[in-house]
């Protein structure tokens, strides 16, 4: 029991260390897979795109 919630921790950790550029953030994405489940917060993760400002090369 204890091995599988260290598990469950580190893969938020994971998911939300993935999840920096993204709209939730860090702490997001941390809870959110924390709470709900790792399996939710990699499919959120690969769902939303980075934050990045996409910009256009000047001619």
């Amino acid at each position: 029991m204890g091995s599988m919630l260290g598990i469950w921790i580190l893969a938020s950790l994971l998911i939300g260390m993935l999840g920096i550029h993204k709209r939730f953030g860090f702490w997001g994405f941390f809870f959110g897979s924390l709470v709900l489940s790792p399996i939710i917060g990699i499919i959120m993760l690969f769902s939303m795109e980075d934050n990045y400002i996409h910009t256009k090369a000047s001619e």
